[in-house]
């Protein structure tokens, strides 16, 4: 046996030693290819630590504010009372605002805002009655306009769904009803709203890439790892190869 197998070595030289190399190359590509996926594992878990206290932080946030929505004892949003007030929220924030709201960030038992759905819907309840609102304007002497006379006295001024640039700030009524209705505590809590908006929206997308670069890099190890267990055939496995493909002598001919 050990003749014939140094005589199939003599014959097949070349094809052994090119099948060590490429077995050879298989296994370090498979290592240097674990070694990556593990580099990308490790960077995934250390990007979900950092969502995770990021999380932690914006519910320390939400509840130092203590803003909660209110619920009826159905579960269904109420405004001052009124589904009906929360249905028009509700409508303004995904009719005009065209916000993708998420029913499962709206939970009944938990109606501490600290999800973006709820931030944004904070946000539209304090738009909403600025914009159905009306606001008390006083003359104390008769004003000149666009040659109109506005004669002294008090007013009440309908917002009529206008936003800051859609009053005439030069007008005696509007210019007043502007800085009333859209008054420096209300852009406050827009921007201080819009900020967990952002918050809360950017920690979902990084839970879903630290997911993504976690699973990356553990595909990229287990091919590795395939790429090893298949490189790390024997010389035996090779010249067992090279046996069985060696061409089998014809049978003389009588």
């Amino acid at each position: 046996m050990e003749a014939v197998r140094q005589l199939v070595c003599e014959l097949f030289h070349k094809p052994l030693v090119k099948g060590k190399l490429m077995a050879d190359r298989l296994r370090k590509l498979g290592i240097v290819m674990t070694v990556i996926g593990v580099v990308f594992a490790i960077a995934g878990v250390y990007a979900f630590t950092q969502v995770q206290a990021g999380y932690a932080s914006l519910q320390a946030f939400s509840e130092a504010q203590g803003v909660e929505l209110s619920y009826n004892d159905a579960g269904q949003l109420v405004d001052r009372g009124t589904t009906e007030g929360a249905e028009a929220i509700m409508a303004l924030l995904e009719d005009e605002w065209g916000y993708p709201v998420k029913a499962s960030e709206l939970d009944p038992n938990d109606p501490l805002v600290n999800t973006a759905t709820e931030y944004m819907f904070m946000m539209a309840t304090i738009g909403h009655h600025v914009l159905d609102g009306t606001q008390t304007v006083v003359l104390t002497d008769d004003v000149d306009y666009n040659g109109k006379t506005f004669a002294a006295g008090t007013y009440e001024v309908p917002v009529d769904g206008r936003y800051w640039t859609g009053f005439d700030r030069m007008d005696p009524l509007d210019g007043p009803a502007r800085g009333q209705a859209w008054s420096g505590t209300v852009h406050g809590l827009f921007g201080e709203l819009g900020v967990g908006t952002v918050t809360a929206s950017t920690l979902q997308l990084g839970l879903g890439v630290s997911a993504l670069i976690f699973g990356l890099g553990l595909t990229i190890a287990l091919l590795g790892a395939g790429l090893f267990w298949a490189g790390k055939g024997k010389e035996d496995d090779t010249y067992n190869v090279l046996v069985e493909s060696a061409p089998k002598p014809e049978p003389a001919s009588v």
